[in-house]
């Protein structure tokens, strides 16, 4: 099998110390594999897309060392093939329609909760939408042992969720006419034949979720390996919405040795070439087959 990873940053700002250790983990990993490490710049949910933002990412890698082996790849510009896969899922019956707002939904887990019932989308419109016009639609998950998954993450070990009571049937194409994180990440992979998926803890909840649709479409799963997260001051995951400063492009190897020892490696950083060096090698001791 040839190696194949990837880099998934939003456009929705410049990338900060919590991003660069996503981009760091998986470009180490692709290289202590000898594989091909490529980047795709996740601009599908358009409204938060920032102009700019993705030019700036990618001369950002590139200031830090760290050069795509491909021509990225730009979700915004693969519409067709998401429509294509959900229209197969649609044949063979696994989607419907759901006219739900957001206070319905909210409104139904709290009488749930009430109940001591599942806090999961509780299926309102798997029967019909009962004369409210279709909003989202969503993904019928299977029920009982069925829904049940399970993988073991290179970083965070054994990991199962049982998709109906912890998230129930998740939406595919929602409200706005956008389509789902959840299908494009799930499509990008497989017609890009990634191997491996390397990032943020803050994302290991969605993995079950595109494990099952990779089933339902019949696609490779990749291996996942989620890295902590970097937190800010009073314990917040670091991002943009929590106030994330820039990377200081000026001190490309000082931001890189604090990355690199947010994910538990020592590397000497005399230039970018003997830090990428060193703790490739190092990685390669923990992660590399």
């Amino acid at each position: 099998m040839i190696y194949r990873g990837r880099f998934a940053p939003s456009p929705t700002g410049p990338l900060h110390a919590g991003s660069l250790v996503s981009a760091l983990a998986s470009f180490l990993d692709a290289r202590a594999h000898g594989g091909r490490w490529i980047v795709r710049v996740e601009d599908v949910d358009a409204p938060r897309t920032v102009p700019g933002a993705a030019d700036e990412i990618l001369a950002t890698l590139e200031h830090f060392g760290m050069h795509s082996d491909e021509p990225p790849v730009w979700q915004s510009a693969r519409g067709d093939a998401y429509r294509a896969a959900f229209e197969r899922l649609q044949a063979t019956g696994l989607i419907y329609p759901c006219g739900c707002t957001r206070r319905e939904i909210a409104d139904s887990l709290v009488n749930a909760h009430a109940r001591h019932a599942t806090l999961a989308y509780p299926g309102t419109c798997r029967t019909g939408l009962h004369g409210k016009p279709a909003r989202a639609w969503r993904l019928r998950v299977p029920d009982g042992d069925a829904a049940v998954v399970r993988f073991v993450d290179r970083w965070q070990g054994a990991q199962t969720q049982d998709l109906a009571t912890e998230v129930g049937d998740f939406a595919l194409k929602r409200a706005d006419g956008l389509w789902a994180y959840q299908l494009a990440v799930v499509v990008d992979d497989a017609d890009a034949g990634i191997t491996h998926v390397v990032r943020g803890a803050d994302l290991l909840d969605s993995t079950a979720r595109q494990i099952y649709l990779q089933q339902c479409l019949g696609v490779p799963t990749p291996e996942y390996l989620h890295v902590p997260v970097v937190n800010n001051g009073i314990g917040e995951k670091l991002s943009k919405q929590t106030g994330a400063a820039p990377l200081d492009r000026n001190a490309p190897l000082d931001e890189l040795v604090e990355a690199a020892r947010h994910l538990g490696i020592e590397a000497p950083a005399a230039s970018l070439e003997t830090f990428y060096s060193a703790a490739t090698a190092e990685w390669a001791k923990r992660f590399a087959r």
